[in-house]
Formats: C-alpha cells, structure tokens, sequence
C-alpha cells in the first residue's frame, strides 16, 4: 500500500500557498503552509511544491509522470519511517 500516491502530489502542486509543503501526518498526506508545520512534524516533511517542481518533466506534468513522481516520494516517506 502507497503512502504517498498522485492525488497528494497533486494537491501540493495546484495548492494555494506558494510555499505548500508535504507532510505526512498521523497516517496520510497533508499539504500545508511551511509556516504552519510545527516542530513535532518537521521531521515528516516530505517535499516543498519547489523541490518537486524542480523535478518535473518539460511540457507538463502527464499521469505517468505524476505516479512515477509520487513513488519516489513513496520512499521519501518510507525512509523517513512512515
């Protein structure tokens, strides 16, 4: 079972904060403001929407790009032990 799938990466791209980051929370993905992160989940980050738009392809983002992305972040948060 996927931790982290393209409905989260998703939503951190086409959220309204510029700075929305991915965290994953008590379970699941939560996008958030980086202001609104606090200490006790800074360690759950799991990338800001500038990390992963750094990585996105040219010509846009195609759903298999989308899920290949939302696998590397899978095991972002699966080595951060989710």
């Amino acid at each position: 079972m996927s931790l982290i799938d393209g409905d989260c990466v998703r939503e951190l791209l086409q959220s309204e904060h510029p700075d929305a980051t991915l965290v994953y929370v008590r379970g699941e993905c939560v996008v958030l403001p980086a202001n609104e992160v606090d200490d006790a989940h800074k360690g759950l980050v799991i990338a800001s929407r500038d990390d992963i738009a750094a990585r996105l392809p040219e010509g846009g983002l195609s759903d298999q790009a989308l899920e290949e992305l939302a696998i590397r972040l899978d095991n972002v948060a699966r080595d951060l032990g989710a």
